[in-house]
């Protein structure tokens, strides 16, 4: 599902999008992409402590196939909605 962000970073220095994340799931994975753009994530980890920000950057380093430190939550630090960039 995230192929087209793969190739959007592959093609620029960095990336913006948005991710809507639903905190105490029972596991971590994405759920959809919106039809605004706006990238759905279910996330295991409970929203303390900023242990769900750090899965967060954990699953899309993965699925991105970057480093962790590529991967910044640049606003949305206490919301549901986030705004991420991505850097190569």
């Amino acid at each position: 599902m995230l192929e087209d962000f793969k190739k959007n970073l592959a093609n620029n220095k960095e990336i913006y999008f948005k991710v809507k994340v639903i905190v105490g799931a029972s596991k971590t994975e994405l759920k959809t992409i919106m039809s605004d753009g706006v990238i759905k994530v279910a996330l295991a980890a409970a929203p303390e402590k900023g242990a769900a920000n750090k899965a967060l950057i954990n699953y899309l380093a993965k699925e991105l196939e970057v480093r962790k430190y590529q991967v910044q939550i640049t606003s949305g630090l206490t919301d549901k909605l986030k705004v991420i960039k991505v850097t190569r």
